[in-house]
């Protein structure tokens, strides 16, 4: 008999799907994730939504998304690092200023113009015992801990006017960064885009919904197996009780530390 013990680790569900209005008029889900576990079970999410308006804004989020993780990948996140909150600031900052430099690098090289790559972008470094975000635009980013408090690390920059937010292409985006970091038993992170935000956020108090989150994290705590886990998660974003609030696109990540 196997006896041995499972070691604890986070579980992982993402997903971007595209909106209803983007599929009716046949255009690209303009949405990005990406995501991975570094050793001592750091994990690092980074979502980002492309504007609308931009032309290339799927390319503007995905080049966004991924310059992040591997930025964050590349460095070495020790323990020292994960307990100091200067630290944990300044890799979150540079992040965000190689993610800002390869979407201008790949402006240039495109022949496109900055705005045409126009996108949001939040990323988190998560680990049991602290949850650290940026994040530059809309969307929104929270966590639960191990006695079942459900905080919002970040809440959307929608700007003076509807529909209007930060981009991380902006002139001075860098200084409109919101930056949180949380020191607590962490057994729950999400990140989402700015397409789920009144299903996830109770506008009145500003604070996350925690029947939108809850029983969300306890399928991804209980999600075995992967691809079937991805699978279930798009049906739920492209789900009638989903799209009858909103028609724009979808990206959610949500991970449990479980055994």
């Amino acid at each position: 008999m196997n006896t041995s013990k499972q070691i604890p680790q986070w579980r992982i569900v993402a997903a971007s799907v595209c909106g209803t209005s983007h599929v009716k008029n046949k255009q690209l889900c303009q949405d990005a994730h990406h995501w991975q576990i570094l050793p001592n079970n750091v994990l690092v999410v980074a979502a980002a939504d492309g504007a609308g308006s931009a032309s290339q804004g799927k390319v503007g989020a995905m080049v966004a998304v991924e310059t992040a993780i591997e930025h964050i990948s590349m460095e070495t996140v020790t323990q020292d690092t994960l307990a100091d909150d200067a630290q944990m600031r300044e890799l979150l900052t540079k992040a965000l200023v190689a993610a800002k430099k390869a979407v201008e690098d790949e402006a240039a090289s495109s022949n496109n113009q900055l705005h045409d790559l126009a996108t949001t972008l939040i990323i988190m470094v998560a680990t049991p015992k602290v949850v650290a975000v940026a994040q530059i635009g809309d969307g929104l980013a929270v966590a639960k801990d191990s006695i079942g408090d459900l905080f919002a690390l970040t809440m959307p920059d929608n700007g003076e006017y509807i529909n209007e937010t930060t981009f991380l292409t902006s002139p001075g985006a860098l200084e409109t960064a919101q930056m949180r970091l949380w020191r607590e038993d962490i057994v729950n992170v999400g990140v989402l885009t700015d397409g789920l935000q009144m299903l996830a956020l109770n506008m009145v108090v500003g604070e996350p919904h925690k029947p939108f989150f809850f029983p969300l994290f306890e399928f991804v705590a209980n999600a075995e197996d992967k691809t079937l886990a991805k699978e279930q998660l798009v049906r739920f974003l492209n789900s009638e009780r989903i799209t009858q609030r909103t028609d724009d696109d979808l990206t959610l990540v949500i991970a449990a530390f479980s055994n």
